[in-house]
């Protein structure tokens, strides 16, 4: 018998990381490492553990999130969001492994209200974007076999994200200020396990054919659709089934001031990932229905 593939995944206790254990299961014995077991600031750790474990795919959902956070540590935002996918990349290369990567919509600048295509200029506003688009540039720079996966709004039934915090909210005060003016897709980190899962059969799938090209680079991956800040947390509340009366208020982001900077416009096009796998997420409203079902 063949020995199943192993699967390196960092980043097992996040919210997609965890979901991507389950939805990755049936692919390969999954090498599941929280930041407990693997710190992403350590970079003789980090190729101690690519070279002992030898995956044939890497995964790699974890990162530094805390936007606001990262303009006062941005050195530690660096360091895990761009210096540990820098030598994911160095060490996935060494062994031919296939790195799988998420980053954000917020490597743009959010002007206009076109959604984003994968190679639009890019202009971050906070140190968050930045990270995270070094993160992209040293993949794309050190390893030739690398899908990176661009995706906004990421919530989930567990972890810290919008969907929790509003729902803890709504039961805590009457009256909630929304942003209504930053506008982009609520993506359910399972919608986006799942996706990826979907890929990676395809990837691997023996039937693929040496006359398709290979799918290597960027893709945006988001539940479709838009919204507001203020529209998701409205949808929320119309799907939570406990009782809340709290008043939804919508504000313009000049209302709201942040330490890190947000873009309006987080819209992004996910037709290369259609064109290229023929997936597409459900619709942002859908998916919020049946995480919150669950």
């Amino acid at each position: 018998m063949t020995p199943r593939a192993k699967i390196l995944l960092t980043g097992s206790r996040g919210q997609v990381g965890w979901e991507l254990a389950r939805s990755l299961s049936t692919l390969g014995e999954i090498v599941a490492l929280d930041s407990d077991r693997l710190d992403l600031t350590d970079i003789d750790a980090i190729r101690r553990t690519v070279a002992e474990i030898k995956p044939r795919i890497i995964v790699n959902p974890a990162a530094h999130t805390a936007v606001d956070k990262a303009e006062s540590e941005p050195q530690l935002a660096h360091a895990i969001n761009a210096a540990a996918p820098a030598i994911l990349a160095e060490e996935a290369e060494k062994i031919g492994a296939l790195l799988v990567h998420y980053s954000t919509d917020y490597v743009f600048d959010g002007s206009g209200d076109a959604a984003w295509l994968e190679d639009a200029a890019k202009g971050p506003l906070n140190v968050y974007g930045a990270s995270k688009l070094a993160g992209e540039q040293a993949i794309q720079a050190n390893c030739q076999r690398h899908l990176i996966f661009r995706t906004s709004w990421v919530y989930g039934a567990r972890g810290a994200n919008f969907l929790l915090t509003m729902r803890r909210l709504m039961r805590e005060r009457p009256e909630l200020k929304i942003v209504a003016d930053q506008i982009g897709a609520p993506t359910w980190c399972r919608s986006l396990a799942d996706a990826t899962a979907q890929i990676l059969a395809q990837v691997g799938a023996a039937n693929r054919g040496a006359d398709k090209p290979q799918p290597w680079g960027v893709y945006h991956m988001t539940n479709a659709g838009e919204t507001s800040w203020h529209g998701f947390a409205a949808a929320i509340q119309a799907f939570d089934a406990a009782e809340n009366i709290a008043s939804l208020l919508p504000i313009p982001s000049s209302e709201y001031p942040t330490p890190a900077r947000r873009p309006l416009n987080s819209r992004l096009d996910n037709e290369k990932l259609a064109r290229v796998f023929g997936i597409r997420l459900p619709d942002w409203r859908e998916a919020l229905r049946l995480c919150m079902d669950k």
